[in-house]
């Protein structure tokens, strides 16, 4: 373990040490964050591809001091430097990615094009290759038994962990927070589009029982008929009826105790954070009006704990600082509070 007899909690974070001013290495680290620097098919703002490194530094002033779970940290948290390669990657398909989208909003039609029709399998091949790094990496990790945290990027990411994770773990379940049901079908053509990260989890990962979603407020046809149609599979707790329950009396702990009662022992969380309310993530790359407050959603994962579930790993997703730090300070409290968490449900 770290020599933490020189190490101040109370003082200032210090550049030269790692992930919220910590200073541990990977091997002392009882938990390891993957950054996935990578936005390829996102349909409407960019930058979320460098929200890990924005998320890192706005986390050096973050205060280590956790009422819920004191001393979380001491345990070892370590975030590894984002694979330049990868980001490299991203942002030239995200370029041919941009030129696709713009063609197909403007009415065109993509099998007249061949430039456009390499772009789609260039793309289609380029998340595939990210899928497996992602596996890849997040495999490597669990079997030297580490607890795993994701830090995207936008929400396809995380597809690759969850296969990983379901073969260390066996079955589980995903409590989703998001403004999105992210369950289409290939989403403008791109097979691991981040609007179809649930939708491929559940086609590709037989350990996951169940998908439990939360705040969703912006979603299409296509995806409440998935949802009726799962038969229990998919558990949906709409943004409107949260808030028509509320508004009718009942508290937000009656209504965790609902969502909680829907999940499976085993719970991964995946947190976009756009199922917050947009004055947290203005710049993130989907934002919907509505959404929780972050307490809120802090004291439904203390409920999941309090249950007994046990909380297995974590991704957080969709947080963008590309115009200013507002958003990458509010995910980098997000993302302490997830990984005291994952320690405290492990330790």
């Amino acid at each position: 373990m770290a020599d933490l007899s020189q190490f101040d909690p109370n003082s200032v974070g210090l550049l030269s040490n790692n992930v919220f001013g910590l200073p541990f290495s990977e091997e002392d680290a009882k938990l390891v964050l993957l950054p996935v620097p990578w936005e390829v098919t996102v349909s409407y703002s960019n930058g979320t591809a460098r929200g890990p490194e924005h998320i890192f530094k706005a986390s050096l002033q973050v205060d280590l001091y956790d009422a819920d779970v004191k001393d979380g940290w001491k345990q070892g948290f370590y975030m590894r430097e984002p694979d330049k390669h990868l980001l490299l990657r991203s942002d030239y398909l995200r370029k041919e990615a941009e030129l696709y989208l713009k063609f197909l909003t403007e009415g065109g039609d993509i099998s007249e094009n061949e430039f456009l029709k390499k772009t789609l399998v260039d793309v289609n091949n380029g998340t595939r290759a990210m899928n497996e790094w992602v596996y890849t990496q997040t495999k490597a990790l669990l079997e030297k038994g580490k607890l795993v945290g994701l830090v995207g990027g936008d929400h396809s990411t995380p597809l690759g962990f969850f296969k990983a994770i379901g073969e260390h773990k066996g079955d589980y379940g995903i409590l989703q927070i998001d403004a999105h049901c992210d369950l289409r079908d290939g989403y403008e053509g791109f097979k691991y589009s981040h609007a179809s990260i649930m939708y491929n989890a559940l086609a590709e990962v037989p350990q996951l029982t169940k998908l439990v979603q939360v705040g969703i407020r912006d979603y299409c046809e296509e995806e409440a008929d998935y949802i009726r149609n799962s038969n229990g599979r998919v558990e949906t707790f709409f943004d409107k009826d949260i808030k028509e329950r509320q508004f009718e009396g009942e508290t937000w702990k009656s209504i965790c105790d609902s969502i909680v009662a829907t999940l499976p022992q085993q719970v991964f969380i995946s947190f976009d954070i756009d199922g917050l309310d947009p004055k947290l993530c203005p710049h993130t790359g989907t934002p919907v009006a509505g959404g929780f407050e972050a307490e809120q959603i802090y004291y439904l994962f203390k409920q999941v704990l309090a249950s007994g579930r046990q909380l297995i790993g974590f991704d957080l997703n969709e947080v963008s600082a590309s115009h200013d730090d507002w958003d990458a300070n509010v995910g980098a409290r997000v993302l302490f509070k997830l990984c005291n968490l994952l320690v405290s449900a492990n330790s």
